[in-house]
């Protein structure tokens, strides 16, 4: 052996041991390669895009933007184009947020730090200076900042950082494919552990975080019907900050505006990411209520907090677009699994792969779902996390053409395999067809 170590590429990519194709081109679903290979994108990337590639009334906004004003620091300027976003994102998350303020960040993991960071000072501001801890849920994921893995529950993700993060308590999460309680009345028992964690936490806590609908850790897992309004319950009575992370499942994702919609719940902090631009430009928010802005504002008056590119001009510009765009062409209600086309097609093509021998479980809501798979789906036995079983599936499906977003962890934060689904909303019944049958393949060859 020569002792050289081995070439690999300038770009610190996301493994040195897979070679990607070079993308080339995006339009609707597709996705092109610089050799011209075509890929029905059945994922929108990671769960980011939702209005489909190439809209160019996206990148015509951008680039007027740039023309005009490409950059100017938040603590010297504010833009127009920020104010006036700000207040469409308010007025489309509903009557909860009315008076409220909308803070944007470069993407999800700043978006939660900031929210977190929000949630202390909110405790700080109104005289509640021993609240500092942020309870979370096990199998969760909420970022790669420090701030945000520390409350994050992906073993995978976490295991080496773990040495340089703080933590606090974390609770179990509602799974009903392998749920704790056999689904009777989980939801409340769910919620009881909260209530349990809150009461040990002895008046410290300030916030609770959570993902209404679970992302890439447990796949597209949706709570029992009740759980939610009681966790919002709690909250409240122990006085105690709600944050939503709905970076993957805000702005229309789920088929309603945000997930929490869904069960009525208003959450004190709204975190969002992905969909707001649809990955045309690195966008997130937060959205405070009113009773958590009004604290700051009228306490203080300044957010010890801050990132270089906040409300930047030309992401703010990519995400008025986007937004205008998912009015226009009514991709929420397109995407809505019960009333919706594109929803009520997704559900059904991806129901059918249950008599697959692998499959145990397919699970989720509008446009976000997930494939589990097992070795007995009798016992629900999941595969040896060596086998790579989810990974080996979404190879199959590339190799296809088709793109599937595979993930490991969901049983036990290490075994469990699933892929998640999330295609844009402007995906035809024809394409979801499609896509299932090559995804059916892809499974059946593995």
């Amino acid at each position: 052996m020569s002792g050289k170590p081995p070439k690999h590429s300038a770009l610190f990519t996301r493994s040195f041991r897979r070679s990607f194709p070079l993308g080339a081109r995006g339009q609707g679903v597709w996705l092109w390669d610089t050799e011209g290979n075509r890929y029905l994108d059945f994922s929108g990337s990671a769960a980011v895009n939702f209005i489909g590639h190439g809209v160019r009334e996206i990148s015509r906004a951008m680039a007027g933007q740039a023309r005009r004003l490409e950059f100017v620091h938040s603590s010297q300027f504010i833009t127009p184009q920020a104010e006036e976003f700000a207040a469409e994102i308010l007025d489309f998350a509903g009557k909860n947020f009315r008076g409220g303020a909308v803070y944007f960040t470069s993407g999800g993991s700043e978006a939660v730090e900031t929210a977190l960071k929000l949630a202390r000072q909110y405790q700080v501001e109104i005289g509640q200076s021993s609240r500092f801890r942020i309870l979370s849920r096990r199998q969760s994921y909420h970022g790669a900042t420090l701030g945000a893995l520390a409350i994050s529950g992906n073993n995978r993700r976490r295991e080496i950082y773990l040495p340089m993060v703080r933590e606090f308590e974390h609770i179990a999460a509602p799974y009903c494919y392998r749920c704790d309680y056999g689904c009777k009345d989980c939801g409340r028992k769910y919620a009881d552990d909260l209530d349990a964690a809150l009461q040990r936490a002895e008046g410290e806590a300030a916030a609770f975080i959570l993902e209404p609908v679970s992302g890439a850790t447990l796949g597209a897992v949706t709570p029992p019907e009740r759980y939610l309004p009681q966790v919002a319950e709690i909250c409240r009575r122990h006085h105690v900050l709600l944050i939503a992370d709905e970076v993957m499942t805000g702005f229309g994702r789920t088929g309603k505006n945000f997930a929490v919609d869904h069960w009525q719940v208003a959450p004190d902090i709204l975190v969002t990411g992905k969909g707001i631009a649809s990955g045309y430009f690195p966008l997130g928010a937060v959205i405070a209520s009113e009773r958590v802005a009004q604290a700051v504002a009228g306490g203080s008056g300044a957010f010890v907090h801050g990132f270089t590119y906040n409300a930047h001009p030309v992401a703010v510009a990519a995400g008025r677009a986007v937004l205008k765009r998912i009015r226009s062409g009514k991709l929420v209600a397109a995407a809505n699994s019960e009333k919706g086309k594109i929803g009520r097609a997704l559900k059904k093509e991806l129901h059918s792969l249950r008599d697959l021998p692998t499959v145990g479980d397919v699970r989720g809501i509008g446009l976000l779902w997930a494939v589990e798979f097992v070795m007995d789906k009798k016992t629900k036995q999941p595969f040896s996390p060596k086998i790579n079983f989810a990974g080996r599936v979404a190879q199959a499906a590339i190799q296809r053409s088709l793109l599937v977003y595979p993930v490991q962890g969901c049983v036990d934060g290490t075994a469990g395999d699933h892929l998640l689904i999330a295609p844009p909303a402007v995906i035809t019944p024809r394409e979801i067809k499609t896509a299932v049958r090559i995804l059916r393949e892809a499974i059946s060859s593995t």
